[in-house]
């Protein structure tokens, strides 16, 4: 048996004190994590604390938080604690808030090129489309390029595709573009336009006055977003004809919304949790959206809540409506004309891939769950 080499003693020596080194750098290193302070954010959303879209706020503050671990937490609370829903772009710019949770539409007002996020027929994109070109197709520089023309300290997050919203709710349904004239109207951003193109006397109120001004007559129709939020918020209690299928706002997105400082202020891991936890929030409400949305649809129809489709005549006069207004202002606002150009662009070349490529489902389901013919 042969005998084995001994080590020599310089090199057992370094050995041994590289060893300690490592145990000594890994018992100060640990502390240094755990002990590192916890930043927290105060968030505030545009919605009432039922609404679903408060829970997907909370959703997102969720997946920020959890991947974050103990560095940075954030708390979001619902519309008006702090501010009026219509008020929280400045107070975030401002520090008032550290940031929220709502729809770009809603600062229409500021310039009116922010509402072609929302707002129209994205010349033939539904929501996640338009999603894509705000990501892949220049719109994420557009928005910061207005943001900053209008010196507001803001970091803008879009997400979240939105189902195609309904017409409205309605005391009476509507069968002709006609009807649609002197009738008073709820709605927001460019479509507060359009609809006063087509006849409508329009009042943009916020979600949570929307069913009390409708049940006290102080308006005769609104809209205001899906079946589980509209549910929640009343309408049923006060209208019961519910129009689906409209071109107001079909590819609307979220937008959540940091202050610049703030964000900036956070080191490059947060950062990047931030940006994912945005895209991953943005899949898991688009999910939700279906399961909820389509249950909640089923409730209210058991309810006697009668749905009818949006008639394309009226469809039709929409799309018109939409032209003269953005031809309007896309005279009255370089950005907006910008914007609609950079969106046109993009839309013709994805949409006419998506028309291509995507078969008709509604054949599908049609098929498996339709009348079935003899």
């Amino acid at each position: 048996m042969s005998e084995q080499k001994k080590t020599p003693a310089p090199r057992r020596r370094f050995l041994k004190n590289a060893a300690t080194s490592t145990v000594a750098a890994g018992a100060m290193a640990a502390p240094m994590v755990s002990q590192a302070q916890t930043t927290t954010l105060k968030f505030q959303s545009t919605w009432p604390a039922k609404d679903i879209f408060h829970e997907y706020a909370q959703d997102f503050a969720k997946k920020v938080n959890d991947m974050a671990g103990s560095r940075l937490k954030i708390d979001v609370l619902p519309a008006g604690s702090v501010v009026p829903a219509f008020q929280l772009l400045d107070a975030v710019s401002k520090g008032t808030l550290d940031g929220g949770h709502g729809v770009i539409a809603y600062w229409y007002g500021k310039n009116s090129a922010l509402a072609l996020w929302g707002s129209g027929p994205g010349f033939g994109m539904d929501a996640n489309m338009v999603l894509a070109w705000h990501y892949y197709g220049g719109g994420k520089a557009l928005v910061e390029e207005i943001y900053k023309s209008l010196n507001l300290e803001v970091v803008s997050y879009m997400y979240g595709p939105m189902p195609t919203q309904p017409l409205g709710w309605f005391k009476k349904p509507v069968s002709r573009a006609e009807d649609m004239k002197g009738l008073k109207f709820r709605t927001v951003g460019l479509a507060v336009d359009v609809f006063t193109e087509m006849g409508a006397a329009v009042n943009p109120l916020p979600g949570g006055e929307i069913v009390p001004a409708l049940d006290r007559g102080l308006i005769d129709a609104a809209e205001f977003n899906n079946a589980s939020s509209d549910r929640v918020l009343g309408f049923p209690d006060v209208a019961k004809n519910c129009m689906l299928q409209s071109f107001h706002q079909s590819g609307e997105q979220f937008e959540i919304l940091f202050n610049k400082g703030k964000l900036d202020g956070l080191p490059a891991e947060l950062k990047a949790v931030i940006d994912y936890a945005v895209q991953a929030a943005s899949a898991d409400m688009s999910w939700k959206a279906i399961e909820r949305n389509s249950r909640d649809y089923d409730e209210l129809k058991k309810q006697g809540i009668k749905f009818y489709k949006t008639p394309d005549a009226i469809l039709r006069t929409q799309l018109a409506a939409w032209d003269k207004t953005v031809a309007a202002k896309a005279k009255e606002n370089p950005m907006f004309k910008k914007v609609l150009d950079s969106q046109r662009a993009f839309a013709q070349r994805a949409g006419q891939w998506n028309n291509d490529y995507t078969v008709d489902f509604k054949m599908a389901w049609n098929h498996y769950f339709g009348p079935k013919r003899s």
